[in-house]
């Protein structure tokens, strides 16, 4: 019986620019830091940034993570595009809620999420 995510892990090209999105755009919390392994503490999910397995940005289909945004939905998505960060859509409404995704600094699928307004 599995009781909860441990962690997540994200193959990482360079450790250096991947710690830095996580901590400098997504403004989450660098809790160990080495060459081959870093962990960032996402609202008490452990990512898990792993140099050791090849990234490869791949765009047909995997995992992706999902953020909630500290503020509103748009605020988080403009605070992005000034930061550089590659938008992969605009923000789509769902019944299930709203979304907006776009890429980690090595091609992970990310986005963030908002649940319908209810």
């Amino acid at each position: 019986m599995a009781t909860g995510v441990a962690a997540v892990w994200l193959p990482v090209t360079d450790m250096q620019r991947a710690v830095a999105f996580y901590r400098d755009v997504l403004r989450l919390e660098v809790v160990m830091q080495d060459e081959d392994w870093s962990e960032v503490d996402a609202g008490g999910v452990k990512l898990g940034l792993n140099a050791r397995e090849r990234a490869t940005g791949r765009s047909e289909g995997g995992a992706v993570i999902s953020f909630e945004p500290d503020g509103g939905i748009e605020d988080e998505v403009e605070r992005l595009r000034s930061a550089g960060v590659e938008l992969t859509g605009g923000i789509s409404d769902h019944e299930w809620g709203r979304i907006a995704p776009f890429k980690d600094s090595e091609g992970n699928d990310l986005q963030f999420y908002a649940p319908p307004k209810g």
